[in-house]
């Protein structure tokens, strides 16, 4: 008996200290202000990505793989980044490749400086930006609104200590996005910052199946999974460190296909406009 009594208040010590998980209003308030697009996180580095493409039989055995490493670079205005590839499947780009993807990155970049002295091109820039932070803007609404939201418990990730969320559908939610009539397909889970309020890990899974391009070009699959993970660089911004993916899906409602990918983003620099294009081997 005595045993069972020491046991007891040896379970029940760590418990008793266990801070109370954060307010959910208050927190979710705090977390909607740090939410961000990795576009916008990134767009002030120079970093490498390094991805990987696998083809999966039905065994879950790999059949193809491609290996790609690029030296990203912030894009200009309302384009994507510059993707510089530097390496494939383990070789490193020839020199006149690499010479060749910066003149026509130069031809884009002089194309778009000469439309910038027209005024109408830059209003036109203008009205692109504020509509593409307005879609953001209601995307995040959209969160709230789809999802049920459940703080479960705290956990640590590296070191930092994070709150962990679960976020389901709400049966008969109402989205007012594109985005969020995607977001009542998937489930998640979340892990967020407890002192900074920024997303350091997210899963992800399909919950049934899902069609784009009116189901004519590919079928994602109930089961779909991805995984998103960020790391404080310098001590100062929240950046992409790893994005997995599995999918299983079909191209023209014929071709069936078991994809795997994952993406690693290191070697963060601030970008500035004489950032060398010099290439070291990516870290």
């Amino acid at each position: 008996m005595r045993f069972l009594v020491l046991a007891a208040i040896l379970v029940a010590a760590p418990l008793a200290q266990e801070r109370p998980l954060p307010d959910f209003n208050t927190f979710a308030s705090e977390v909607k202000k740090h939410l961000a697009t990795d576009e916008e996180r990134q767009s002030g580095y120079v970093f490498n990505e390094r991805r990987v493409e696998q083809k999966v039989n039905a065994d879950g055995r790999v059949t193809g793989q491609s290996v790609r490493v690029f030296e990203v670079y912030p894009g200009l205005p309302g384009e994507d980044r510059y993707r510089r590839l530097i390496e494939e499947d383990g070789r490193a780009v020839a020199p006149n490749k690499l010479a060749q993807q910066d003149a026509e990155r130069r031809k884009k970049a002089e194309e778009y400086a000469r439309k910038q002295t027209v005024v109408s091109e830059r209003q036109k820039e203008a009205r692109q930006l504020d509509k593409a932070r307005q879609e953001y803007s209601a995307a995040v609404e959209d969160i709230f609104r789809i999802y049920d939201i459940q703080m479960l418990r705290r956990e640590q990730i590296e070191g930092i200590d994070t709150i962990l969320a679960t976020l389901t559908p709400k049966p008969g939610a109402r989205p007012q996005t594109d985005d969020g009539r995607v977001m009542r397909h998937f489930k998640a889970r979340a892990w967020i910052s407890e002192s900074d309020y920024e997303l350091v890990r997210v899963e992800i899974e399909a919950i049934d199946n899902l069609s784009f391009g009116l189901g004519l070009l590919a079928r994602v699959h109930k089961g779909t999974v991805a995984t998103y993970q960020r790391r404080k660089v310098n001590g100062e911004t929240w950046l992409p460190l790893q994005v997995t993916w599995t999918a299983s899906g079909r191209v023209l409602l014929v071709r069936r296909l078991r994809l795997r990918g994952i993406s690693e983003f290191s070697n963060y620099r601030r970008y500035s406009v004489d950032t060398s294009t010099t290439i070291d081997s990516p870290r």
